[in-house]
């Protein structure tokens, strides 16, 4: 009896005892965990933070974009030749890759993620999109023929179909029945807006300006897949170094394309003639817009980013009344309406595609 009473009274103790060690590690893990949560939440806010700047980045910029380009035409006429602009935009990239490259290296070092060196197969994959690009590039010019810079963004939002249909295809990314719901609510919106009320005609754009930008949004959305695809491959891999191979590229085709399209021109005239200030301005408005692409790609997705130009319609709209005296029609009104619920519509899509 004596016996079983002390190893009770000593299974109790050892009872106590881990009890008491387990308020230890709970209270020592609390902070811990605690800490691990703020870090996390604050992690979070920066990548939000991050992801907002350079959407609203992008969407100013693509705004001014074709307001930019109907500027530096006279007479309805491109005075400058329009493979050179595009070799400098190409240029202008490159550069700016490379100052941010060189603070990089001067702050940090050279590492492994930042360094230009790079393997036959990490930059084989950038010529396609470096040329789907620039046929795009080059079709974002002759469009303007046909359409004015508000239509102009309207009919760009059918990347945002062309987008999402890769997707599925090329990167297996489903979307949720929702956000299919706000692509055609968006092409009923790109319609609408297109109507002409005081014209004979159904659609205000003529058919070589639909053409147009159907084979635009199907380059650009394949190009903007694979890009990304290309981005997210190595998550590591410095956006900068990345950016760098593709404008190489870019480069290079746009300096092939001058030799075979506008090389007499070049040799005749000089390389910057028709130039002006406003040209100027467009081909930094251009470079800049596609870093911000590339930066939304690495740190969002391509759906954002078609959506962010497709905001910026709204912008370009607005600005046109004051400088080209468009004048915003019901149509235009109804069709851009449509589009912004399009734009809530796939953002509530995604949160409950997420959860």
């Amino acid at each position: 009896m004596e016996y079983r009473k002390i190893k009770d009274e000593d299974k109790d103790e050892g009872a106590a005892g881990d009890d008491i060690e387990s308020l230890r590690n709970k209270s020592i893990s609390a902070p811990i965990s605690n800490v691990a949560t703020l870090g996390g939440d604050s992690n979070d806010r920066s990548k939000w933070k991050r992801k907002t700047i350079v959407t609203l980045a992008l969407t100013i910029l693509t705004s001014s974009q074709a307001i930019l380009i109907v500027w530096s035409k006279r007479a309805g006429k491109y005075e400058y030749s329009v493979t050179t602009a595009n070799f400098l935009v190409e240029t202008l990239k490159c550069v700016l890759s490379l100052a941010a490259l060189a603070r990089i290296w001067k702050n940090e070092g050279v590492t492994e993620d930042n360094r230009l060196s790079t393997t036959l197969d990490e930059v084989s994959v950038y010529p396609i999109p470096a040329a789907l690009y620039l046929v795009k590039n080059l079709l974002q010019y002759y469009i303007f023929a046909y359409v004015d810079a508000p239509g102009y963004q309207i009919l760009k939002n059918l990347n945002i179909i062309s987008t999402g249909v890769l997707y599925q295809m090329i990167l297996k990314r489903k979307l949720s029945e929702i956000q299919w719901a706000a692509f055609i609510l968006l092409c009923a919106g790109c319609t609408t807006a297109q109507l002409n009320p005081s014209s004979d005609h159904v659609l205000q754009t003529p058919y070589q300006g639909w053409i147009m930008a159907i084979v635009m949004a199907l380059l650009s959305g394949f190009a903007g897949v694979y890009t990304e695809a290309i981005i997210k491959k190595r998550p590591s891999r410095n956006i900068n170094v990345q950016n760098f191979w593709l404008y190489v590229f870019g480069m290079v085709f746009n300096a092939v394309a001058i030799l075979i399209q506008d090389f007499d021109a070049v040799m005749n005239k000089g390389f910057f003639h028709g130039y002006s200030l406003i040209t100027v301005l467009m081909i930094l408005n251009h470079a800049l817009s596609g870093i911000a692409v590339s930066l939304v790609m690495k740190y969002a997705d391509n759906i954002v980013k078609v959506y962010a130009t497709s905001v910026a319609m709204l912008l370009t709209a607005i600005v046109s009344v004051f400088l080209f005296g468009f004048h915003l029609s019901l149509a235009f009104f109804l069709g851009s309406t449509v589009i912004s619920v399009s734009v809530y519509l796939h953002s509530i899509g995604k949160l409950t595609r997420q959860r």
